[in-house]
């Protein structure tokens, strides 16, 4: 049998998950509709650790690690009753709250099933994009992570 030829991944395969529970524990995520872009990154902090031991070839340590999501949504109503999404809302509120209010815990993972899955909490940055008369009502979106980004197994696999 003939080995498949591998096609290239799309960007759309991430899904954002929020937990809704009061006690954010995991016990009811809820996906986040209506994402158009999304920019994970963990860059770590490296500093230089050179001496006189090294020959004259830098060394290098990494002492820290940081992580964010830049996250733009169409922001989604029911129309029917005058509310946002309750996911969308919940990141609006977060971005105006000090403390354990102000934190979100996230996840998310390749829709498709592939192993690439994390979770952690965040801080909330809120920018709307406002824009013309024929623009979507959009939403820039910078959780920042505080604490570490944990692999998990994807929940969909």
């Amino acid at each position: 049998m003939a080995t498949p030829t591998p096609v290239t991944a799309l960007a759309r395969r991430w899904r954002l998950e929020v937990d809704m529970s009061a006690a954010k524990d995991g016990s009811d995520w809820q996906m986040v509709p209506g994402i158009t872009e999304f920019n994970p990154s963990a860059e770590p902090n490296i500093e230089d650790s050179s001496s006189y031991d090294s020959d004259g070839w830098a060394e290098n340590t990494k002492t820290g690690q940081a992580w964010e999501l830049g996250v733009t949504i169409n922001r989604k109503i029911n129309d029917q009753v005058k509310v946002y999404h309750p996911t969308h809302e919940a990141f609006r509120l977060a971005s105006l709250a000090f403390g354990s209010a102000s934190e979100v815990h996230v996840r998310y993972f390749d829709r498709n099933g592939l192993p690439e899955a994390y979770e952690g909490t965040a801080l909330v940055t809120w920018a709307p994009s406002g824009g013309e008369y024929t623009a979507l009502d959009q939403v820039e979106m910078t959780l920042t992570g505080t604490g570490p980004l944990l692999p998990i197994t994807n929940p969909v696999a």
